[in-house]
């Protein structure tokens, strides 16, 4: 499929934060107006905020009542750093789900929202009705891009608290092909990763190495269905780590689509498109 247009623009979005306490923490979050059977948690992938799903939320509002998180420690969400690890993050996922009160939602978890929602599901059989995932480091033994890679595996992380948080947030978007941000967007991406807060957050990837492999061992046996959803042209996080994926999960579909690593945002047509029919499907 071709890849969506450029597009522009500064219109306000139809999302609007709010916060809410988790568990201590000051979570922000956001729900679509319309109420509808069907519901889905979205998790918002890093470095951006959950204005990432900003060009694909009406069309994904019409086929179920949206709550989108930021991530604790994400996005504008407090950080706690006993939870910046896949596993602790897939727990405090099943917390966000039972505050919002959804009984049985579908999950959408680009980035690092794949690994966590899969530990989320393995160890909570029966609580989520679906996952979608991809774009987030799963392969063992490792299969990532830079600078990913080096994010993971840098033995001295002195290099990324002098470059500072809002300097690799704008390396990070200014990769985004075919789409430009809207002001609001790129505002809040920005003021999401303030001071040394990138620096913060890194314990959470560079916990993939340890925990990839326990993920390994627990994919055999989920029995929630997984659509994974990844970029043909994504550098950052390989197809490879979707099709390993699909390899391993016993109820999973896969779709590549053409897109990089933000696919949500470079092809924000084509990702919502997959996403709504797995959930009319399922």
């Amino acid at each position: 499929m071709p890849r969506t247009q450029q597009r522009k623009g500064n219109a306000m979005t139809e999302i609007k934060p709010r916060f809410r306490t988790i568990d201590g923490l000051s979570i922000r979050y956001a729900e679509s107006d319309e109420p509808h059977e069907r519901e889905a948690l979205l998790l918002s992938p890093w470095p951006e905020s959950l204005y990432s799903y900003d060009a694909t939320w009406s069309k994904l509002a019409r086929y179920a009542r949206l709550v989108a998180v930021d991530l604790p420690g994400f996005g504008h969400s407090e950080l706690r750093a006993d939870l910046l690890s896949p596993t602790a993050m897939g727990e405090f996922i099943v917390r966000i789900a039972d505050e919002f009160g959804l009984v049985s939602p579908h999950v959408v978890g680009p980035d690092i929202g794949t690994a966590a929602s899969l530990f989320a599901a393995a160890r909570h059989p029966g609580r989520f009705r679906t996952l979608v995932v991809g774009t987030g480091g799963t392969a063992v033994p490792l299969a990532l891009g830079n600078p990913l890679k080096d994010w993971v595996l840098a033995e001295d992380l002195a290099p990324y608290r002098a470059m500072g948080a809002k300097a690799a947030v704008t390396v990070a978007i200014q990769t985004i092909n075919g789409y430009r941000l809207p002001d609001v967007v790129r505002e809040d991406y920005l003021a999401s990763y303030v001071g040394q807060r990138f620096v913060e957050q890194l314990p959470y990837v560079r916990a993939y190495p340890a925990e990839l492999p326990v993920l390994r061992e627990l994919l055999p046996t989920l029995e929630t269905p997984v659509q994974i959803l990844a970029g043909r042209d994504d550098a950052v996080v390989p197809p490879e780590n979707a099709e390993y994926l699909h390899a391993n999960l016993p109820h999973s579909r896969l779709d590549i689509i053409d897109a990089g690593h933000f696919a949500w945002e470079e092809n924000a047509d084509d990702y919502a498109d997959v996403i709504t029919r797995w959930w009319r499907a399922n």
